[in-house]
């Protein structure tokens, strides 16, 4: 007998219903269903190894977001870029798709002048700067207001 997480990630119809009319049904065996309420545990389980490797690094998941959060001294931004290209060498490592146009940057800096910083690049895809973004429901802006 079939383990019953196995029936529930393997050979998943799917099919999409707007206004009383559904797409065809493809079958899935990757991933797990969005909305599941096994789905934010599964995350969480197949990550578990994901973390930082330096101690100001912070990497915060949730329900199938990541976030990479650093303090960077000194203007040497070594450690940050290090732990991106980890994180993104670990998604490579375990299959997980990063959605690069959905990746979002936001630097803090209180320096007097504007903060002059290197574009990010994943994938070989340039990472969007942001002056503000939504986080976990929380609107955070660069000047932290």
């Amino acid at each position: 007998m079939r383990p019953k997480v196995l029936d529930f990630l393997s050979e998943r119809p799917q099919n999409v219903r707007v206004d009383g009319k559904a797409s065809k049904t493809v079958t899935l065996s990757t991933g797990s269903p969005h909305g599941c309420v096994l789905s934010p545990l599964l995350f969480t389980l197949l990550t578990i190894d994901c973390v930082p490797s330096y101690s100001a690094n912070h990497i915060i998941k949730f329900a199938g977001d990541t976030t990479v959060v650093d303090l960077i001294t000194n203007n040497n931004g070594a450690n940050y870029r290090s732990e991106v290209s980890r994180l993104v060498q670990w998604c490579n490592n375990n299959d997980l798709f990063l959605e690069v146009g959905k990746t979002k940057e936001i630097a803090t800096d209180f320096r007097r002048g504007p903060p002059q910083y290197p574009p990010r690049t994943v994938n070989g895809a340039t990472v969007e700067r942001v002056n503000s973004t939504k986080f976990l429901g929380v609107h955070i802006s660069e000047d932290l207001s």
